[in-house]
């Protein structure tokens, strides 16, 4: 006997149906997420005193609060109101139920940069937004009476070499001398602004004091091509500092010599502090330095490195001078 199917289609009719009070309307929404908000912060690394040097490395470290496994930070830079870059990282177990995450950044063009991060939701984290922090980034080139990073830099690519610097991170007159001396020995304009290709000569390892006479020990060379005078020790400049040599009319005599006298304070024709080397050629100081020969056949140096020079070199200093 065929038993009737309609007891069995009532049940599951009956299975399918909303429960008492719950709304049947069809593409209902889902219920608002209740996954925490998280807590972000960000701060920058690698500057100093807020700035950066354009082409060095600089970076975003940030904490998430609380650590969910497999989520992602947003970290977005700014420049003038205009987005630079935006870089999304994992974010990682902190160990102290925070997550932490980092990204780093090579300063481009000088200028104010802006910088948040953020966390998009998801069902585990629910949506957050970090601080916003800022970056300055300058430009590789100074002049004198500039401080700073740049400044220090410059600095610390010029005294390796031997030039001499002066005040650490100040601009100062000495360090513009530095400068000068440099761009004499490289061939570049006689000034002392540090300008874009200054540094880029400096970081590729020009402008090193090229030894005529390492036999001679320590001992004085005066370089009359590129008008720089060099204190040389262990085969090596120690010193290097600007000069002028003697003009046209009354050149400087060329060869090798000794220190035979020396005389401290400023005689009566302007020369402070004097080292003479042959008859009443000396090494000394002078108010008027110019980039280019003008002495009568001396080696001026500027006055407020007279007394050093001086102090250094002995009677019987081998000095020598030429040409390149």
């Amino acid at each position: 006997m065929r038993r009737s199917l309609a007891p069995v289609i009532a049940v599951a009719v009956a299975m399918l149906a909303p429960p008492a009070g719950a709304s049947a309307q069809a593409g209902s929404p889902d219920p608002p997420s209740t996954a925490p908000a998280p807590a972000l912060q960000v701060k920058l690394t690698g500057l100093d005193g807020g700035r950066v040097i354009a082409g060095r490395e600089w970076g975003v470290r940030g904490t998430v609060r609380p650590f969910v496994a497999g989520q992602r930070a947003i970290v977005r830079f700014w420049r003038g109101g205009r987005r630079i870059a935006l870089k999304e990282v994992a974010i990682v177990d902190a160990g102290d139920g925070s997550g932490s995450f980092s990204v780093s950044m090579v300063a481009g063009a000088p200028g104010r940069i802006t910088v948040r991060a953020s966390h998009r939701a998801t069902s585990e984290l629910g949506s957050g937004v970090s601080n916003t922090t800022h970056a300055t980034v300058l430009a590789l080139r100074a002049g004198p009476g500039a401080r700073g990073p740049v400044v220090r830099l410059l600095q610390s690519r010029l005294a390796p070499l031997g030039y001499v610097v002066g005040r650490r991170g100040v601009y100062d007159a000495r360090t513009a001398r530095a400068v000068v001396a440099f761009r004499k020995l490289t061939n570049m304009s006689r000034t002392s602004y540090a300008s874009e290709e200054v540094f880029r000569r400096l970081a590729r390892g020009w402008g090193r004091f090229k030894v005529r006479h390492p036999s001679h020990g320590r001992h004085v060379e005066a370089d009359l091509t590129h008008q720089v005078i060099a204190l040389i020790e262990r085969g090596r400049a120690v010193r290097i500092y600007p000069m002028s040599s003697g003009k046209p009319s009354t050149p400087t005599i060329v060869g090798s010599f000794r220190v035979y006298m020396k005389t401290p304070g400023t005689n009566s024709l302007g020369m402070i502090y004097s080292s003479y080397f042959i008859r009443g050629y000396a090494i000394h100081g002078y108010a008027d330095v110019p980039v280019y020969p003008a002495s009568h056949g001396c080696l001026r140096i500027p006055p407020a490195e007279a007394v050093s020079v001086y102090d250094w070199v002995r009677v019987g200093t081998p000095v020598d001078t030429y040409y390149r």
